[in-house]
């Protein structure tokens, strides 16, 4: 089990920097996002699939927003929280409780919106991290910022679907 932990880990991990050297690569050989600047990238069961829609001019990705990244969801890391653009969802997970187990199989059929990425934590060894955020029980969702602060939270216990998740943090 711990093996496969590590694999998934590793490929999502791996996978982002690839994409984050191919976007590199785009931008630095002047390509905009109409030059075909998307780069996919997946791993054994992980959803890790980015599109880069970063243009040389700061004109950004079609949406007025800048740069539209699909929704992803990986194993968290506080590095990649920081370096991951738009909206961040930390998912206090435990694959001990039935809720979070519903929840992730949820959020793995029905996909993670453009623009947000969920980070799965593990519940029983970031107990620092609950406390910074004030999570009490498992499958809640907190909101970050750039910097890390707390935006807002949201328990999906009693309804473990990424849908009631949406509608509390992805007004």
């Amino acid at each position: 089990m711990w093996f496969v932990m590590a694999v998934r880990r590793g490929t999502a991990v791996a996978g982002v920097l690839a994409v984050l050297a191919v976007a590199g690569l785009t931008a630095m050989a002047g390509c905009s996002s109409d030059d075909g600047g998307t780069a996919s990238v997946t791993g054994s069961g992980e959803q890790a699939t980015t599109e880069t829609g970063a243009s040389t001019d700061g004109s950004g990705g079609g949406d007025g927003d800048g740069a539209s990244q699909a929704g992803q969801y990986l194993d968290y890391s506080p590095e990649l929280v920081a370096s991951t653009p738009g909206e961040k969802l930390l998912f206090f997970h435990a694959s001990w409780c039935s809720q979070c187990v519903e929840l992730e199989d949820d959020i793995e059929a029905s996909g993670v919106p453009d623009g947000v990425t969920v980070f799965k934590v593990d519940y029983d060894s970031n107990q620092d991290l609950r406390r910074k955020y004030g999570v009490t029980i498992q499958t809640t969702m907190v909101k970050v910022g750039d910097g890390g602060k707390k935006l807002d939270s949201y328990v999906a216990y009693e309804d473990p679907t990424f849908d009631s998740v949406s509608a509390a943090l992805l007004k």
